[in-house]
């Protein structure tokens, strides 16, 4: 085998292929290095699903591999095809070399052989006059072609130049055809990513949409996942767990719940005694105090039984149609509520009356109780609206909603915390909403929206 003193340039030569090759498949496969495309592509796929994010990890994964995989391939094939065009180079140069020897003449058909070719790459030729046979590969030029040298006397260089137009274009159908099969090769990976993480997401969501309906009243609401608990499995893990949870939490409710109604119904008979006593007692300031706490005590227990209703979810409304406006008017009439009532829709309402003067009793008494005068009741197509001009309720209450025995007076003995509470739960009977807010010109209020007649 004959020196090859042109290795240096071969490798700046497969450096720019190997580059040009990496950077075709690096645009194929989405592939980028310039970090501001890469923040947001890491924010895109942040905002994806869990399952297009493994479909997407796994085809970023195995467009890696394959761009190693046909970086490696391409460079083991240039190496053959560069070694081959030397061989050739060499032999070509061996074969003519005789011819001159024998003739004194070189062939110029098949190799473009020549004596001091004026084209012959510099490097080639200081090598050649160095009493050196050596080859040089331009596989990168415009016109790619192998050369072959050695010295002829002192000063000449018999060179040979052998055309390698069907090695680049051999080599341009093989970097297709790995760009080709790498693009099916992630497709079909990001398929199968997303087949297989489909089922888990679809089990995450079926176990995010049990804890909200959790959350939102029906402690019933279960996963119920198919698989055993005790697997590697970790979305059934998660699934036990959150039934276990559900059922707990359920337990200590209805727990909860008995406690309150029981509480409240043994009560119930005490307080009819005392209150019957009360009544008995001579009149006088004394006697005055006593009824009126044994009157709020009555007031707390009813209360707590109505709670207690409303939890177990045994209230069956009395629905009718109503004009609005009118029905809100009679209902304040009737129960004495001291507001200010404004509008007067007659817009069709289908509503349970005494439940409706429940909870607008309710929220004028809240209203009254920690707001300011005056108390104002506006009517608007189907929906009522009680405001105060107080200090408007405070944060945790319209973050979290009332909360039974919490109120937002400081002092003690400023209500129970239940009527928001009453309120509310006697709108979800009737089937209606309680939107709670603060007024922008300062005061609570709270809108009543009902269901149309």
């Amino acid at each position: 085998m004959s020196a090859r003193t042109g290795a240096g340039v071969r490798a700046r030569v497969g450096a720019r292929l190997g580059a040009r090759v990496g950077a075709r498949l690096g645009a194929r496969t989405g592939t980028r290095t310039n970090s501001r495309t890469g923040m947001r592509m890491g924010a895109r796929l942040n905002a994806l699903g869990l399952r297009w994010k493994i479909a997407a990890l796994l085809a970023s994964g195995c467009a890696l591999v394959a761009l190693a995989i046909g970086g490696l391939i391409h460079h083991a094939r240039y190496e053959q095809v560069a070694d081959q065009a030397r061989a050739n180079a060499t032999a070509e140069l061996i074969r003519v070399r005789k011819v001159y020897v024998a003739t004194g003449s070189v062939d110029h058909e098949d190799s473009a052989a020549a004596i001091d070719s004026p084209d012959l790459p510099a490097p080639l030729r200081t090598a050649a006059l160095a009493q050196r046979r050596t080859t040089y590969l331009e596989l990168d030029a415009e016109h790619p072609v192998v050369w072959a040298a050695r010295p002829i006397g002192e000063k000449s260089v018999l060179s040979v130049q052998l055309p390698l137009d069907e090695a680049r274009q051999e080599l341009a159908d093989l970097d297709s055809q790995l760009l080709a099969w790498g693009t099916v090769v992630v497709a079909l990976a990001a398929l199968g990513g997303a087949a297989v993480a489909s089922r888990v997401s679809r089990d995450l969501r079926t176990a995010a949409a049990t804890a909200r309906r959790i959350s939102g009243g029906d402690l019933d609401a279960r996963i119920n996942h198919p698989r055993p608990p005790r697997t590697k499995n970790e979305v059934a893990e998660l699934a036990c767990a959150v039934d276990t949870m559900a059922a707990t939490l359920q337990q200590r409710l209805e727990a909860e719940q008995r406690f309150t109604a029981d509480v409240a119904h043994e009560l119930r008979t005490p307080l009819t005694g005392l209150h019957t006593a009360a009544e008995l007692l001579p009149p006088g300031r004394p006697t005055e105090l006593v009824r009126d706490r044994v009157s709020a005590l009555r007031v707390l227990t009813e209360d707590l039984l109505e709670v207690a209703r409303l939890d177990a979810r045994i209230e069956q409304p009395d629905l009718e149609v109503h004009p609005l406006g009118a029905l809100v008017a009679q209902i304040l009439r009737r129960a004495g509520l001291a507001a200010e009532f404004t509008g007067g829709s007659d817009t069709l309402v289908r509503t349970d009356a005494r439940r409706l003067e429940r909870i607008l009793a309710n929220l004028i008494v809240n209203a009254r109780r920690h707001g300011s005068e005056p108390v104002e009741v506006h009517v608007a197509d189907t929906s009522v609206t009680v405001r105060d001009h107080g200090p408007g309720f405070p944060a945790h209450l319209l973050a979290g909603g009332p909360q039974r025995f919490l109120t937002g007076a400081k002092e003690r003995g400023q209500g129970t915390g239940l009527g928001l509470t009453i309120a509310l739960g006697q709108a979800e009977v009737i089937g209606a909403r309680v939107e709670l807010s603060n007024a922008d010109g300062g005061g609570a209020r709270a809108t009543v929206v009902l269901p149309e007649g």
